[in-house]
């Protein structure tokens, strides 16, 4: 497989923020799929002191010539100031679903 297939993460403290960053960037082609995670609970530094909040966990697949575009379009969208962005290389799977993702993901 040529493209390289890439898990993008990010969290909402919103449920409905986290629906419609899933919803948006599959809709663009940017994500062939998402996941939302259950509330987690997390815990951080925030100007200067610790805090803690209930978010969303927002996984986005997609093929790695997408990841620009996709991190891109959410921060354009992401209510946070320093909202989380971190990628996963995906080192194996299923041809198949790699395929799909990689299909899923083309520019219309």
């Amino acid at each position: 497989m040529d493209p390289e297939i890439v898990i993008a993460q990010t969290t909402s403290d919103d449920e409905e923020q986290a629906k419609s960053l899933a919803r948006g960037a599959v809709e663009s082609k940017l994500a062939a799929g998402v996941h939302i995670d259950a509330p987690i609970t997390a815990f951080y530094w925030w100007q200067g002191k610790v805090e803690a909040a209930q978010e969303w966990r927002i996984s986005y697949m997609t093929s790695s010539d997408r990841l620009p575009a996709l991190e891109a379009w959410l921060h354009e969208r992401h209510p946070y100031d320093v909202p989380q962005w971190v990628t996963l290389p995906v080192t194996g799977g299923s041809e198949a679903y790699l395929s799909w993702v990689v299909d899923e993901t083309r520019p219309q």
